[in-house]
C-alpha cells in the first residue's frame, strides 16, 4: 500500500491516526494519538545523517504504530553514549522515516518532515545546541540541552 504525503491533522482528533511517508511515498507508516515528545537534534551524527543542519523528530511509543508500509532497509551505528541507533529509510529515495535506539527500545522516533504537516507540534528541547549552526533559531521556552 502506498501512503500519500497529506497533513495527518491527527490533533484535532486524539484517537486518530497521522500518517508519514517517505519522499517517493512508498515506504510510511501510521501511528495514533499525539506524540510524546517532539524534539531537534544538532549533533554532528543527526546533521550527516539527514544532510541538513539537524533532525527533527516526534516520539512515539512503539503501541502507537498501526502499520508499516513498504521495503525499507536499516543502517545501525553507535550513538556517542556506545549505544546502538538505528535509522530506517526507503531503499528508493533514501528519506529516514524513524529512527529507533537501545536508550528507549519501546520508543519510535518519527521524523517529522516526514508527516507534510505544517501545522505539527512545535518542538519542545533541542539536543546537543553546542554544535547548532548560528543563525538557527528556536522558540525561547524550546529546553536548550548543550549536549547528551
Amino acid at each position: 500500500m502506498t501512503l500519500i504525503n497529506s497533513p495527518g491533522h491527527a490533533h484535532d482528533r486524539p484517537d486518530a491516526a497521522r500518517t508519514a511517508s517517505c519522499a517517493c511515498g512508498s515506504f510510511g507508516l501510521a501511528v495514533t494519538g499525539e506524540p510524546g515528545h517532539v524534539y531537534t537534534c544538532h549533533c554532528l551524527d543527526c546533521q550527516r545523517a539527514t544532510g541538513s543542519a539537524f533532525a527533527c523528530r516526534a516520539w512515539f511509543k512503539t503501541e502507537a504504530v498501526t502499520r508499516i508500509d513498504g521495503e525499507h532497509r536499516t543502517w545501525r551505528r553507535l550513538g556517542t553514549g556506545g549505544r546502538w541507533v538505528e535509522h530506517v529509510f526507503c531503499p528508493t529515495c533514501g528519506s529516514i522515516v524513524y529512527v529507533r535506539g537501545e536508550v528507549l527500545p519501546d520508543t519510535i522516533f518519527i521524523s517529522v518532515g516526514c508527516f507534510a504537516d505544517p501545522s505539527f507540534a512545535t518542538p519542545t528541547a533541542a539536543y546537543w545546541t553546542s554544535r547548532q549552526h548560528p543563525w538557527f533559531a528556536l522558540p525561547e521556552t524550546t529546553r536548550s540541552v548543550d549536549a547528551q
